[in-house]
């Protein structure tokens, strides 16, 4: 089928015509056929690098051609970053929503395509953003997602939110691995696009005594190392110039490959020191000067502990060729496109807490292999297993290379999940009566899959019976409405027992600290907390044994208790260790993690912080101003006693510390030292940046509380 042939816009099928695309590869086909132009639903479950964004892209063009608008879900931000940036420059506007859970961003609203997280679309829905309704289009990427323990029930939700709110929007699902493809077409009510086409062949196969075998014969590998078949493989693929990914089980792997591959390529290249040099002018911690030095050399790891820079940098060289190989964890493999001659899952077996080492699912060893082939670029894909022995090679062919991809099932009936949707769905209006809300579960994949509402049914009685009892919802017979705590719980996008935790640590002490609020926070649901190995035993003792008069919770007698509590204090004590402008490098020493985790918690915990500073105007008014100035504290990483100075744009941690150490700890205090002084501390674009701040006119202080936001304690009831 020709592009030409297409009722997509002309500029739109220009653009194609100048990349060199001038005919739908078949699966893309089969999607016209069933009626993506016609605006039905699809379910298209195709092979990875097979064409599902371009179908998404011509659906978002045809619809906006005719005043549409078009909403791309995607799971992860970074992924979002890749798809803003791929639709971009083609003709349309296109806006990017991933963070700030309680905005409306009705901005957002005067794009054509929205790329969004399903977390960020729920808290558009829940706090009612207006161009919600002017979607025609919703596509759903990695849709099979839906199977997820954490990200799943939040996207069920949304999906289920967005058919009821908009009944005559067209939806597309895309995915690789669904193992039930028909069931799940049947909830979204679409036509199902299968197929195993890919426009590069994929060989899989299981190395074994320095041989690939295929079902239909084998291949020789070069032996180079004697210990490391992973690194023999590598190097193979390299040798005919191909690119590799090598997909391990934890970063300590992912890392100690990266230095053997960069020992064994010594790749030299301006380019490849270009990319080392950027990494070293970032490095702060050992990892990263690692990563650096493995880089200059072509090889790469890459893996969540890295910030987001740092990982941006080695995806940039990889897909320009430069870096060889990049050996990973499964973050990879979770949608961003780096495909790659070879793929070797060298690591199928993985680390699981009470339960120790178990396979990986095959459909996560599906997704890993579909990276391997670049179309244009490489004559063929491998995705190669690793054998321990001859008598494996048979076993990994059943388990991983013939099975299908295992069928995907809800999560949303998990308690867990469902105390905070079924108050957003009472909060926001999408149910007003017990009746409304169990019609609307009804529109779930859960009870579409099991048929069997009554357990559902019980399971948001049990929801209801926990939100009553906490004071976030009223019953009055059949009608349900939430009461102004409710009502702030579900703006703010946290989960109602994390804000009952929070509501009544804030009641309960009567002396203010900060490390007191940030125990509570780092003990709810909602937070994200560190391991803590027996050998962090000692270590953290000592650090509650210093601050017990500021720490607010206890440790319990119970074990299991004390492990979650004991988790939540390492966590506690890296946030605090970063609001007290302990540098990253000696964080991630002290507390064996790597930026991106240090970035990645401190994201979580000033969105926790905030709802906290929301709550406490409400429940405990008396500390709010505390709370609040904490939070800014923590968003820059500073002691409170620089707050006035980072209130100038263009002046962080650093730089305000470097003013205080200079004496100069207020914006008057700037004024009186003058801007010859403020150079040679900060340099001139800086000073100069600073100083026509403090000569710019007054304007009306805005209030950092933010607005439409509830005070007082009264808890009337709001229905409707």
């Amino acid at each position: 089928m020709l592009i030409s042939e297409l009722p997509i816009p002309a500029e739109l099928r220009e653009r194609y015509s100048q990349a060199g695309i001038s005919e739908l590869y078949p699966p893309q086909a089969d999607c016209v056929e069933r009626g993506m132009f016609e605006r039905k639903n699809l379910l298209v479950a195709i092979p990875t690098a097979s064409g599902k964004t371009l179908v998404a892209e011509m659906a978002m063009h045809s619809h906006i051609a005719v005043g549409g608008k078009c909403l791309y879900i995607v799971p992860l931000k970074a992924l979002a970053s890749e798809k803003y940036d791929e639709f971009g420059n083609k003709g349309v506007r296109v806006g990017i929503a991933t963070g700030d859970l309680d905005r409306r961003d009705d901005q957002l609203g005067r794009n054509d395509i929205i790329v969004a997280t399903s977390e960020k679309v729920d808290s558009l829905l829940r706090n009612s953003a207006r161009w919600i309704g002017d979607i025609t289009l919703l596509v759903v990427d990695e849709i099979h997602l839906i199977d997820s323990i954490d990200r799943g029930p939040t996207l069920e939700v949304v999906i289920a939110k967005m058919r009821y709110r908009n009944p005559a929007m067209q939806v597309i699902g895309l995915s690789a691995t669904i193992g039930n493809p028909k069931i799940f077409a049947g909830w979204l009510e679409a036509e199902l696009v299968t197929s195993s086409w890919r426009p590069v062949d994929l060989r899989q196969g299981v190395f074994y005594n320095n041989r690939i075998h295929f079902r239909d014969g084998e291949r020789p590998v070069k032996q180079v190392s004697k210990n490391f078949d992973d690194l023999n493989l590598c190097l193979d693929t390299i040798a005919e110039g191909g690119q590799c990914l090598v997909f391990v089980s934890s970063r300590r792997n992912a890392e100690a490959f990266a230095k053997r591959a960069a020992t064994a390529i010594k790749c030299e290249d301006t380019a490849l020191t270009a990319y080392s040099d950027r990494l070293g002018g970032m490095a702060e911690t050992e990892m990263v000067k690692t990563l650096a030095a493995c880089v200059a050399k072509g090889a790469a790891f890459h893996h969540a502990g890295l910030s987001r820079p740092e990982r941006a940098i080695v995806e940039e060289g990889f897909r320009k060729g430069l870096i060889k190989c990049i050996s990973s964890t499964p973050t990879l493999a979770a949608g961003l496109n780096l495909p790659a001659r070879r793929v070797i899952v060298r690591d199928y077996m993985r680390f699981s807490a009470g339960e120790g080492m178990l396979p990986i699912p095959a459909s996560e060893y599906h997704q890993m292999a579909g990276r391997a082939g670049r179309p244009r670029l490489d004559p063929y894909g491998e995705a190669v297993l690793i054998a321990k022995d001859e008598g494996q090679i048979e076993e990994l062919f059943d388990y991983y290379i013939e099975a299908p991809a295992e069928k995907i099932h809800s999560k949303i009936a998990e308690p867990t999940a469902l105390y905070t949707h079924v108050l957003s769905l009472i909060a926001s209006g999408f149910a007003k009566t017990q009746n409304e809300l169990t019609e609307f579960m009804d529109r779930t994949f859960y009870v579409h899959e099991h048929r069997k509402g009554h357990l559902m049914k019980k399971a948001v009685d049990d929801a209801i019976t926990f939100l009553v009892s906490s004071e976030m919802v009223v019953e009055v017979g059949e009608h349900l409405g939430t009461t102004e705590f409710g009502s702030m719980v579900s703006r703010l996008y946290i989960d109602p027992r994390s804000a009952e935790i929070i509501v009544r640590a804030l009641r309960e002490q009567r002396e203010y600290s900060d490390l007191g609020v940030l125990q509570v926070i780092c003990s709810t649901p909602d937070m994200p907390n560190l391991y803590a190995r027996n050998a962090d035993m000692p270590a953290l003792d000592r650090m509650r044994e210093a601050h017990v008069g500021e720490l607010w919770f206890t440790p319990p007698l119970d074990e299991d208790e004390a492990e979650t509590y004991y988790r939540a204090l390492k966590t506690t004590m890296l946030l605090s260790d970063w609001a007290d402008e302990l540098p990253d490098a000696k964080i991630c020493e002290r507390y064996s993690v790597g930026p991106g985790d240090v970035h990645g918690m401190v994201e979580s915990v000033n969105w926790l912080l905030h709802a906290t500073v929301e709550l406490s105007r409400m429940f405990a008014t008396s500390i709010h101003p505390m709370v609040r100035e904490y939070e800014i504290c923590m968003k820059n990483g500073i002691r409170r006693e620089l707050l006035p100075l980072v209130k100038l744009r263009g002046i962080g941690r650093v730089r305000a510390r470097r003013l205080f150490n200079n004496k100069i700890t207020s914006p008057d205090a700037l004024r009186a030292a003058g801007i010859e002084t403020v150079t040679l501390i900060l340099g001139q674009g800086i000073a100069e940046q600073i100083f026509s701040q403090l000569h710019a006119p007054a304007s009306p202080a805005l209030s950092t509380d933010g607005g439409n936001v509830v005070t007082g304690q009264s808890q009337l009831s709001r229905f409707g």
